[in-house]
């Protein structure tokens, strides 16, 4: 099988960075990775949508 090699666009190198720097805050803020954390799936689901609730008003702000 012949692999292709990816050329990565700036906007992508910039998002992976962002990530990698959302993870190691993680690690400081709660002692651990996402894969390390004991939470249930509604936990889960709980942090997610307090999330996108945040996400909301940051849009509305910028609607307004």
């Amino acid at each position: 099988m012949k692999h292709l090699e990816v050329t990565m666009s700036k906007t992508l190198e910039a998002v992976i960075s962002d990530l990698k720097s959302r993870e190691e805050k993680g690690i400081q803020t709660y002692g651990g990775t996402v894969d390390e954390a004991n939470l249930s799936r509604e936990q889960w689901l709980q942090h997610a949508y307090e999330e996108a609730l945040d996400l909301c008003i940051y849009l509305k702000k910028l609607m307004a």
